[in-house]
């Protein structure tokens, strides 16, 4: 007697074989991994970087120059597609503002962005995405923990070029959505005091990311030492025979720093910024570093140099925090 299998119409559950009907063997498609913050990075944003790499989207044109530190950037950026995140968290200090946190949430930010300084350098157009429920998110959370927020919703905001640098420098495909944070200027003008605020608004970024569901790059944007030449020395930009810290009492204070991120040290690190900060008057002064870190929880036991170098005499260094590590 024949059985008669009743199989519904589309259904491809059942494959026929040498007479025999068997289900199908393909695997189960993976899970994807958890949300949260995948991975914090300390990412610098010299525009030199940028220029050496000649982008088609910047107008100047370089020879090349600061390989160590945009070898380094290549490298990473395999490792943040491997990640697979939904969107890259960026807070760099020269989107200024002087009255509380302000968060980027215009849909589809395009543009010229001229670096003010050293505009033979970075001239560059830029066209990119933001996670706009992601970015009021942030804005609502930070308000409700009793940080001044604002929503940036103006279609003509002109992005600052530390911003581009750093989200080209980790990803010039531009292909991850976005949010970017400004830096309250507080930190230049008053007190270190001010970091507090900073790593309040990590706590509020952390929350806004795990409430959403989004898997998360956070970025702090910034150098280190910061005292650097006054002019530019020899005949074109990326003549690398100038290139040295500006002197030796900043790169060791640079060294003593990124000694507590190799080891981990993270308790630590988070009472020697304030000290750097007067030691070599740091970016960091601007929150960025205490505003991923805080973001992160202040990780134990976590932390990577991937590369340190200078540029006209700051200090640079790209480090990674990896937070599948610790689960």
């Amino acid at each position: 007697m024949s059985s008669v299998f009743q199989v519904p119409v589309g259904d491809r559950t059942w494959r026929s074989c040498g007479g025999q009907v068997r289900p199908s063997l393909a695997p189960p498609a993976p899970e994807r991994p958890p949300a949260g913050i995948v991975a914090g990075v300390l990412a610098p944003h010299p525009p030199h970087l940028l220029y050496a790499e000649n982008p088609p989207q910047n107008e100047p044109e370089s020879r090349g120059g600061w390989e160590v530190l945009r070898w380094a950037y290549e490298d990473l950026r395999a490792r943040v597609k491997a990640m697979d995140v939904d969107v890259i968290v960026l807070h760099a200090p020269h989107w200024i503002t002087m009255v509380g946190h302000h968060v980027n949430c215009v849909p589809n930010p395009s543009g010229f962005s001229v670096e003010p300084i050293f505009p033979h350098l970075l001239r560059y157009k830029y066209d990119f995405h933001t996670d706009v429920e992601l970015a009021e998110a942030i804005a609502d959370q930070a308000h409700d923990d009793g940080l001044v927020t604002r929503k940036m919703r103006n279609p003509g905001v002109r992005v600052d070029y530390a911003t581009i640098t750093a989200l080209h420098l980790l990803n010039p495909d531009w292909d991850i959505p976005v949010v970017s944070l400004s830096a309250n200027n507080n930190p230049y003008f008053y007190s270190t005091s001010s970091l507090d605020q900073m790593e309040v608004l990590g706590e509020s970024t952390r929350k806004a990311i795990e409430g959403l569901g989004r898997r998360a790059l956070v970025a702090g944007s910034n150098s280190l030492s910061h005292l650097h030449w006054d002019r530019e020395q020899g005949d074109y930009p990326e003549d690398m025979t100038y290139e040295h810290a500006y002197n030796d009492h900043q790169y060791r204070w640079d060294m003593r720093l990124l000694e507590l991120v190799r080891a981990g040290r993270t308790r630590e690190l988070r009472e020697m910024i304030p000290e750097h900060i007067a030691q070599t008057e740091s970016e960091t002064k601007a929150g960025s570093l205490s505003w991923m870190l805080s973001a992160l929880g202040w990780p134990e036991g976590v932390g990577e140099v991937l590369t340190y170098g200078t540029i006209i005499g700051t200090g640079n260094a790209l480090c990674l925090w990896d937070m599948r590590e610790q689960r």
